[in-house]
């Protein structure tokens, strides 16, 4: 596939899976082969991927993805920008607070055969907490 057609493919992922909450849809988009790095624990292929989405959009049900800046070359394509949400449930140890939030991140993405087979994510992990009232950001 190409870079653009790369590049829609995260589209798709952020707009229908992540903020559009269609869990399904991860099937046409994620390699069986999956590799999600950044994210501790988490298990390999589509049903790892599933659970991390799930849990992210069990904290926060208005979950959405603001992607200010996609860049794509062959089959790999980076994302910048930032999650949005309301804390409503447990997330991190760390009980719903109903504060909204909002997460920096980063992301690179591999594809294969027209499937992300790997994901490098760097999120603003303590920024979020010390917006929930856990830890400060430092």
């Amino acid at each position: 596939m190409s870079a653009e057609e790369n590049k829609k493919l995260v589209e798709r992922l952020f707009s229908e899976v992540i903020s559009g909450k269609s869990p399904d849809a991860l099937d046409q988009l994620i390699s069986p082969k999956f590799a999600h790095h950044g994210v501790p624990g988490e298990k390999p292929g589509v049903a790892g991927f599933k659970e991390t989405i799930k849990a992210f959009q069990t904290a926060f049900p208005d979950l959405e993805v603001h992607a200010q800046q996609i860049v794509a070359e062959g089959n790999e394509v980076a994302t910048r920008g930032y999650l949005t949400g309301t804390s409503k449930g447990s997330f991190m140890g760390m009980p719903a607070t109903g504060k909204q939030v909002r997460i920096d991140y980063i992301d690179w993405w591999r594809f294969e055969d027209g499937k992300a087979i790997e994901n490098w994510v760097q999120m603003d992990t303590p920024g979020m907490m010390a917006q929930l009232g856990g830890t400060q950001a430092g």
